[in-house]
């Protein structure tokens, strides 16, 4: 089995393009009333360095919405993956011409909690510039230190992860 390699490199702005070309992409297969698309993730953040792989956040007003434009969502290139270790969401991989990942979709139901986090986090760190530097010098340093170890480098990144997000939710509580 090859190991994929952890690359964590500095913000491109090509990824706010990349990030509308999917969007349009999904809006072709849904009614745009049924869902709202969210960059979400690291390249979704200015200034943020981050693995290149776009995170897209699909809030539909059911997942049988998803579960039934999962054949036009792979038709478009996505690999389904189910709930993938995520009660409640519906997850989807997409892959460029050398089978390297490009693109998470993860779908929620609107007014999911997994939903709202994601979206409190990203705004978070756009709001706040030193915190997002921090998080990406962690982010820089598990790369290099766990170059073939993406569970080491979720767990050394973890720390950091649950502080902004504490900071995230006290900042815009749920209501």
């Amino acid at each position: 089995m090859t190991r994929r390699r952890v690359e964590v490199v500095p913000y491109n702005p090509e990824w706010k393009t990349l990030f509308e070309n999917e969007k349009q992409l999904l809006e072709s297969i849904f009614k745009p009333a049924e869902v709202e698309i969210h960059h979400i993730g690291s390249t979704s953040v200015p200034g943020l360095s981050a693995k290149p792989i776009i995170d897209i956040m699909l809030a539909a007003d059911s997942l049988v919405q998803v579960e039934k434009a999962t054949p036009a969502i792979e038709a478009a290139g996505y690999e389904a993956k189910g709930e993938n270790g995520i009660p409640g969401r519906r997850y989807f991989q997409k892959h460029d011409e050398n089978g390297i990942r490009k693109v998470h979709l993860h779908s929620f139901e609107k007014g999911s909690h997994q939903l709202y986090r994601h979206l409190v986090f990203r705004n978070y760190l756009r709001s706040h510039p030193h915190d997002a530097s921090k998080y990406s010098e962690v982010k820089e340093k598990a790369a290099l230190k766990y170059e073939f170890d993406i569970d080491s480098y979720i767990a050394e990144k973890s720390p950091i992860v649950k502080e902004i997000e504490q900071k995230a939710m006290q900042w815009r509580p749920v209501k």
